[in-house]
């Protein structure tokens, strides 16, 4: 998610589906095995701590894959999705006839460009250059927004850019939005923080900076000076712009403004010639997200020497497309972003990356290959069936909260009626008949997707919601609830793997994907998604009682997670991380209780030597079983609104009754909290 825009709300590696009362469990005589009991550590206590005991014999005979900074149930499936990507793109890659324009002329294109590393060799900076030469032109403050506006256009991040998004108050229309930033690092805590790595992190940053600047020719003196005065300029930036827990709040980033009011915010900025360069429609209001954001902006324009602001811009350009030009660009690239924050020090083969490039780029153009020869119709059917069986469940929930009003009840039960629901792929595939793939050096290729996409993001602005769009491809192993579409999204990627099991005993259904299903569902009403009503407009719902009572309980889960420690010296941000902890634990609930309506559930028969309830505690362990790098782990836990998996794991369960009760654990067990948190 960018950090100035409050859109969806994702599992950050999530699901779907699950069950209630229908049963789609394997032969009655004979379960499929739904997951291998050598996953399983029987040295530990399940009580003490059912991360290790549900997954730690996996750990035990598993390592991070090499080019990899984490490994896991969703890294599983992913890989084997990209697989088969990319034994779509290698078919189109071997078809010299595909007609010009085709789709299956994109993909071959596309994918072969970005295999092809001689050709990106040869090409040295020409695709890029006319990028850098709108920065070299510079020479005043008009010039530098005119350059800006065209690099964002070219895929560029600028501290200034121009987009659209639903208006949260009328959500059937998008509103042009002013998006202010421009952090290379991407996040303010690496600017301005002094604990745990984050000295180390910028001392290395400043070494990549100059890497690149000598890459682009200058001198190594000059380039550490100049990396140095770029460095200090997003450091200023970063210390107006606000701390992640604060942009939760999506009153924060709404401030819908006149356009002739601009001048007051930040009168050196030319406004007019600045929106001018992205031919937008006409609009005379604009949603500046971060009003004090842009003010520090105008003030460094005019105390910021331009030469300043051209190698910060020309260090935008090459950070951008870095993996998409010679070898020396990109190692120093892959030596910064993965070595030293993500602690991967090998690449991953150069296939796998243009699968994800395409994937990406080509978003449905290659999904709809990728439906039709993965993922049958009958799946998107049976997938349906289980995401309306868990909707059932959570609106019979609703109704039995001791803590919600009458009034709020309905209001919450209407929204939840109101949900879309998205399944497998889109019903009207995204047109990119007018997007030109050619037999080009890569990065003219990625150039090409990025004024595609930024040119359909522009042209949005005042007309009704495409609310049919998708805002992930097919094949991603992942799921997002979206609160101004009131829509729950389950792409085709993530029925498959620890997910979804076709032949296996319901408590795995229930565990892994039903658990997903309600994660999603319960986004609707956490911290953010509650805000918004069934039409998917921020709107107060909620009587004053009913949010002071969920304010204490959300209050609970941000406690409790801000205990965690998943690396020395870096904390979990309990209330950075809040709305995934509480829908984890609200979706693990209510798939729960749909488990319950089971025959299998109330068979209560013993499979592999567990009852049916710890089956399904063990399913969605399996969910988040993994292995990371430590300093994956620190970033996560410093950006990520999704807590470390781990957490995810026993800080969900420990706040569940019913894993006590299903593995008779004792009051003084580790994984029993004395106080729980509840909220459905």
């Amino acid at each position: 998610m960018h950090p100035f825009r409050f859109v969806v709300r994702t599992l950050g590696a999530v699901a779907l589906t699950a069950l209630v009362a229908t049963s789609i469990a394997a032969r009655a005589d004979s379960p499929a095995k739904a997951f291998d009991l050598a996953n399983l550590d029987p040295t530990c206590k399940a009580c003490d701590d059912f991360d290790q005991f549900a997954t730690g014999g996996w750990r035990k005979t598993h390592s991070i894959p090499l080019g990899k900074s984490r490994y896991g149930g969703f890294d599983m499936l992913a890989d084997a999705n990209r697989a088969n990507l990319t034994a779509i793109l290698e078919d189109a890659a071997k078809n010299a006839s595909a007609p010009a324009g085709s789709d299956e002329q994109k993909l071959r294109d596309f994918y072969v460009s970005c295999m092809d590393e001689n050709a990106i060799e040869a090409a040295g900076l020409t695709p890029v250059q006319p990028l850098l030469d709108q920065v070299n032109a510079i020479h005043d403050v008009p010039s530098l927004l005119t350059a800006m506006a065209a690099l964002q256009q070219d895929g560029v991040g600028t501290n200034v850019g121009l987009g659209s998004r639903a208006d949260l108050l009328d959500s059937t229309k998008q509103i042009a939005t002013l998006n202010t930033g421009g952090l290379i690092l991407g996040d303010r805590k690496y600017y301005v923080n002094n604990d745990d790595k984050y000295p180390y992190y910028r001392a290395e940053y400043g070494k990549y900076a100059t890497a690149q600047l000598a890459n682009l020719g200058d001198a190594t003196a000059t380039a550490a000076a100049d990396a140095a005065a770029v460095i200090a300029l997003e450091t200023a930036m970063a210390t107006v712009i606000p701390d992640r827990t604060e942009l939760r709040d999506p009153h924060i980033t709404y401030n819908p403004t006149p356009v002739a009011k601009l001048a007051t915010i930040a009168p050196d900025v030319p406004w007019t010639a600045y929106f001018a360069a992205f031919r937008p429609p006409a609009f005379d209001t604009i949603n500046v997200t971060l009003p004090k954001v842009a003010v520090a902006y105008d003030d460094l324009i005019k105390t910021t020497p331009l030469d300043v602001w051209k190698n910060n811009l020309r260090l935008h350009v090459i950070d951008a497309y870095a993996g998409d030009l010679p070898k020396k660009f990109d190692d120093a690239r892959f030596a910064f972003r993965s070595g030293v924050l993500l602690g991967v020090t090998t690449r991953r083969p150069r296939s796998e990356t243009c699968t994800t490039a395409t994937d990406q780029s080509l978003r449905d153009v290659l999904g709809r290959v990728y439906v039709t020869r993965y993922f049958p119709a009958a799946a998107k059917a049976r997938a349906q069936a289980l995401v309306d069986n868990l909707q059932t469940t959570l609106a019979e929930d609703i109704k039995t909260l001791d803590w919600m009003s009458p009034q709020t009840k309905v209001a919450a039960g209407a929204k939840l009626a109101a949900f879309t629901k998205k399944i497998g792929y889109a019903d009207r595939w995204e047109d990119y008949s007018k997007l030109t793939v050619a037999k080009a050096p890569y990065a003219a290729n990625a150039l090409a997707v990025a004024r595609f996409d930024t040119a359909r993001s522009v042209a949005d602005i005042g007309t009704p919601t495409n609310r049919a769009r998708w805002g992930m491809t097919p094949a991603t192993v992942n799921a997002y609830y979206n609160p101004s579409n009131n829509e729950i999204v389950f792409p085709a990627g993530i029925l498959g793997g620890v997910f979804f099991n076709p032949t296996a005993d319901d408590a795995i259904n229930y565990g892994a994907i039903g658990a997903v299903i309600g994660h999603e569902m319960t986004h609707g009403f956490d911290d953010q998604g509650r805000r918004f009503d069934a039409n998917g407009n921020l709107r107060d719902w909620w009587t004053p009682s009913d949010t002071a009572a969920f304010t204490t309980r959300a209050q609970c889960i941000v406690d409790q997670y801000s205990s965690y420690e998943p690396v020395a010296g870096s904390h979990i941000i309990g209330k950075q991380v809040q709305g995934e902890a509480i829908a984890d634990l609200g979706g693990t609930t209510i798939a729960f209780k749909a488990f319950m309506k089971t025959p299998q559930y109330k068979a209560n028969k013993l499979i592999d030597g567990f009852t049916p309830a710890q089956r399904f505690f063990l399913a969605y362990a399996q969910v988040w079983k993994s292995i990371a790098t430590d300093d994956s782990r620190r970033q996560r836990a410093s950006t990520d609104p999704h807590p470390d998996d781990k957490y995810r794991l026993i800080g969900t369960l420990s706040n569940m009754p019913e894993f006590r009760t299903a593995f008779k654990c004792a009051a003084t067990d580790k994984m029993v909290r004395p106080n729980i948190c509840q909220i459905w």
